[in-house]
């Protein structure tokens, strides 16, 4: 018997789930780690300011938001099931599984870039996604930092249209649809790479695929806020006339104007409070003309 098997036999679920996300953070680390003391942007600790509170958010938002996606996803495909002509799920579902994966990314991706503008933009949302942009310095961990509310907004506005348009299908039967999936999957890793403290473009690639150098400018702050909201897919910035992207410069400010809170418990309750504290800059709210 090998320890996989062990584990599984001998663990609860919830306990599974903890060994399998220190693992993952294990491989993260041995992975990164080394990456951005080559090739930093900022040189920096490891354990720098905040790190406790990132790894705090890495464990909550690897198990909560999943979690609380699941009823309202299987809600919406159900609502939908009866909106959407039965046909044009059908032939999606026969489409070979590397072509819906592909207009799946594409069409997510379309998705998470107005849910994830519209955090920018719509106050009483900023009021949860200004947890992420408060990270004063930027490395992979930072990709775990944000509430799980805003997390589980972002993610049903790419959904929703996947769903709609048969790419994803969580009401399959018996069966698991692996789309949705990989679509996490591959958005998560990818997210922990675009937040990494390196100095990486890709040349002209950067305009093709999201590169740490086009998403630290997201988290710029200066006069080039509300920038690169695309995770994967730059070129949808490009279209929507919020790409920004200079070809030497990088960031020399991160962070928010407003204050937040210290402690992970703290910032979760924050953006349900009314107060100082819970105001952020105007600049952050500005709608992009």
């Amino acid at each position: 018997m090998d320890i996989v098997q062990w584990l599984q036999q001998h663990l609860p679920p919830f306990a599974l789930d903890i060994v399998r996300l220190v693992i993952w953070l294990l491989l993260l680390m041995v992975i990164f780690v080394p990456l951005e003391r080559l090739f930093a942007v900022n040189p920096q600790k490891v354990f720098r300011k905040a790190f406790t509170v990132d790894l705090g958010y890495y464990f909550l938002n690897s198990l909560l938001p999943k979690a609380v996606l699941v009823v309202p996803m299987a809600l919406i495909a159900w609502a939908l099931h009866y909106v959407i002509p039965h046909g044009l799920h059908s032939r999606v579902a026969g489409l070979p599984l590397w072509a819906r994966l592909a207009a799946a990314l594409v069409v997510g991706e379309f998705g998470f870039y107005w849910g994830h503008r519209w955090t920018h933009e719509v106050p009483f949302l900023w009021r949860f996604h200004a947890i992420h942009h408060s990270a004063e310095q930027i490395d992979w961990l930072v990709n775990t930092r944000a509430h799980p509310l805003d997390i589980v907004f972002v993610r049903l506005c790419g959904f929703v249209p996947m769903i709609a348009l048969g790419l994803a299908q969580p009401m399959m039967g018996n069966r698991v649809d692996v789309v949705p999936l990989l679509i996490l999957l591959l958005g998560t890793l990818w997210g922990f790479f675009i937040h990494a403290n390196l100095r990486w473009r890709f040349g002209w690639l950067g305009l093709l695929i999201s590169t740490p150098a086009f998403h630290h400018w997201h988290h710029t702050n200066d006069e080039h806020v509300n920038k690169n909201y695309a995770s994967m897919l730059p070129w949808i910035d490009k279209l929507f006339g919020t790409w920004y992207a200079p070809k030497k410069q990088w960031p020399t400010k991160y962070g928010i104007d407003g204050t937040m809170a210290p402690s992970l418990p703290e910032q979760l309750v924050q953006p349900f409070l009314p107060g100082e504290r819970a105001k952020f800059p105007e600049k952050s709210l500005d709608t992009i003309s």
